[in-house]
C-alpha cells in the first residue's frame, strides 16, 4: 500500500539531488518511496534527508526537503510513500 505524500519542485542533476515539498504525512530517513511522473519510475529508499542542507531524520508537511535520488526525476513528479514494511522492496 503506498500513500502520495509530495511532489518534486526541482532536480540538481550535477549532484543528483531532487528538491521534494512535503504535502501530506511525513517522510524519514529508511522510508521506501515511488518517485512517478510521465518519463520517470523509480523506486528507492531513503538514504539522505536534508532541510535547508543539513541532515534531518524526518519531515512533515509543508516542508521541502533535499533527497539524493538514485537516477533523473523531474518537477512535477508524485512521491508515494510505501505503509508497510520496508521488506516490501525486495519484491518490487
Amino acid at each position: 500500500m503506498e500513500k502520495e505524500i509530495g511532489r518534486i519542485i526541482h532536480y540538481f542533476a550535477r549532484v543528483g539531488v531532487a528538491v521534494c515539498e512535503i504535502t501530506g504525512g511525513r517522510l524519514e530517513r529508511g522510508d521506501i518511496i515511488r518517485i512517478s511522473g510521465r518519463r520517470t519510475e523509480l523506486y528507492q529508499q531513503v538514504d539522505s534527508l536534508e532541510v535547508d542542507h543539513r541532515a534531518v531524520p524526518s519531515a512533515d508537511r509543508g516542508v521541502k526537503v533535499g533527497l539524493k535520488v538514485n537516477a533523473r526525476v523531474r518537477p512535477n513528479d508524485r512521491v508515494f510513500k510505501y505503509a508497510d514494511d520496508p521488506e516490501k522492496m525486495s519484491r518490487i
